[in-house]
């Protein structure tokens, strides 16, 4: 099931559990912010050790609304943007084959977390020059990564384009707090302000303030949330910050407290927003879950 790469890579590199080939994404690319790129991957490397129990446990909040139907054994599917390689690890086992890319070092990170898995081949390249035909596959995936990029509808174009006529796209895009009231709103701000001071931190410094953040803030509000559904109050606990992480470990915490405050590029959509977005790309029967993480959707690519 397998491809050869349509470009030559420019260079291969022998990691833990394979050979990764190296792509140029510098090279006639510019729908990319390299200074993101570069702290995605230090991050990545620091963080990386997820346990199969935590991936299996936020992979179903994820996963919602993906079927047999659009992922099986059969399907030859791409994680664009893969980072630590988590999700590639957990649908390694629903698909037939996967190909995980990703511009940055994460890349290297991804091998040790992924293991010898053998339907899966890792490749260092941007969404820009992924070295695959249009086309090429029955199931696509971009988690997390389209909202980092400069030009997401255009981010999210070239990453259909690598789809099959009738094949699927999925995606996971930061919401833009449109189902949440105004206090949310208001804090979202104050928040928003933090991480345009701490992303650009030298990455030592970065490092050691969003841990303190995850320790001071993440934990506390989480601790409640537990509580609040321990004593059967579920829905307020739902509507509380940081409600996603009730379920998750505190080194989940500090990976996205990372992830949260250590990046300069962000950006923010409405369901509206990323349908119009998806349909303008070429996918129909767009379903997008009304569970968090706000806003995950896939839709069926027809031209």
């Amino acid at each position: 099931m397998k491809k050869e790469y349509s470009l030559t890579p420019s260079t291969s590199v022998q990691s833990v559990h394979r050979e990764i080939a190296v792509f140029d994404y510098q090279k006639g690319n510019e729908n990319i912010d390299h200074s993101v790129v570069e702290s995605f991957g230090e991050e990545w490397k620091k963080f990386h050790r997820f346990s199969d129990k935590e991936i299996d446990t936020d992979a179903k909040k994820y996963f919602d609304i993906v079927t047999d139907e659009m992922l099986n054994r059969n399907s030859y599917a791409v994680d664009l943007g893969c980072g630590t390689g988590r999700w590639t690890k957990y649908l390694s086992e629903k698909a037939g084959f996967i190909e995980a890319i990703d511009p940055s070092e994460a890349i290297f990170a991804a091998d040790k977390l992924i293991g010898p898995i053998p339907n899966v081949r890792l490749t260092k390249a941007s969404i820009e020059n992924t070295p695959f035909p249009d086309e090429t596959f029955d199931f696509g995936m971009s988690i997390g990564v389209l909202h980092h990029i400069p030009n997401t509808e255009k981010a999210l174009h070239d990453c259909v384009k690598k789809i099959k006529i009738g094949g699927y796209f999925y995606t996971y895009l930061y919401y833009n707090f449109e189902n949440r009231g105004s206090a949310f709103k208001t804090l979202f701000q104050l928040v928003n302000g933090v991480r345009k001071i701490t992303s650009r931190l030298p990455m030592r410094s970065k490092k050691f303030v969003c841990d303190v953040i995850a320790f001071t803030v993440y934990l506390p509000v989480v601790t409640v949330g537990r509580a609040m559904n321990a004593f059967g109050l579920k829905t307020l606990a739902r509507k509380m910050p940081l409600s996603h992480y009730q379920t998750n470990s505190f080194f989940w915490m500090r990976t996205d407290a990372l992830d949260r405050f250590g990046t300069t590029l962000e950006q923010r959509f409405s369901q509206e927003d990323i349908r119009k977005m998806m349909t303008d790309a070429g996918l129909i029967d767009i379903k997008i879950s009304d569970q968090m993480p706000y806003w995950h959707a896939v839709g069926k690519r027809i031209r």
